[in-house]
């Protein structure tokens, strides 16, 4: 079928057609172009956002982590320094403890040879003149050799005669007035007194002086 002619009212049409086409397109894709720019902007700032709030609560935990690792540390050294202390102070009071028990295990048993002593003390006092030199030699070496053997373990002898009193030291019978002694002087050793490594086992019995009225 052969094309009917076009007609000059059929050209102006056309032609107005084509402009407005022409005008309307670029419009579109101008709109288009910019909401695609829009979204990629809009999507860039919400990754940023996401990216920054995904980092920081991992920043903040490790943070926190490091923390109380610090903190346990710090403890768990106060707490070594504390057991060392400790335990250097209990084998402080150990050795102590063993050592004083060493020393004064034989305070019982000095206790229950002094009377020994004494009695040999008051018999070599005792001896008159008609005592043979032989008896009293062997009363005296006998005494020489008990206070000897508890010497080697640091038994002490305490005879104050003339020294201060001392009620530490000494035991005090009675007091006698005594205008040629200083007062609070030790006039007479009734019975002498002992001491084991430097600990008293039994106070020395002596007579004070005192001012003469």
């Amino acid at each position: 079928m052969a094309k009917d002619p076009q007609t000059p009212q059929d050209d102006e049409l056309s032609r107005q057609q084509a402009e407005t086409d022409a005008q309307v397109e670029p419009e579109i894709v101008d709109g288009e172009l910019e909401d695609t720019i829009e979204d990629a902007i809009e999507n860039a700032e919400q990754e940023k956002v996401e990216g920054e709030s995904s980092d920081n609560p991992e920043a903040e935990m490790l943070a926190a982590k490091v923390e109380e690792l610090e903190k346990s540390l710090a403890e768990a050294n106060d707490k070594a320094m504390r057991e060392a202390a400790e335990a250097q102070n209990i084998r402080r009071r150990a050795e102590q403890e063993t050592e004083k028990a060493r020393k004064f295990a034989l305070e019982k048993f000095v206790k229950e040879l002094l009377p020994v002593v004494d009695s040999l003390e008051k018999a070599l006092d005792a001896m008159g003149e008609d005592a043979t030199e032989v008896h009293r030699e062997g009363v005296s070496m006998t005494l020489k050799l008990q206070l000897d053997v508890l010497g080697k373990f640091g038994v002490e002898v305490v005879d104050p005669a003339g020294e201060p009193f001392d009620p530490q030291y000494h035991e005090a019978v009675t007091m006698v007035p005594n205008a040629e002694m200083d007062p609070n002087s030790v006039m007479e050793v009734i019975q002498k007194g002992y001491l084991l490594n430097g600990r008293l086992v039994r106070p020395a019995m002596v007579v004070v002086s005192q001012a003469a009225e």
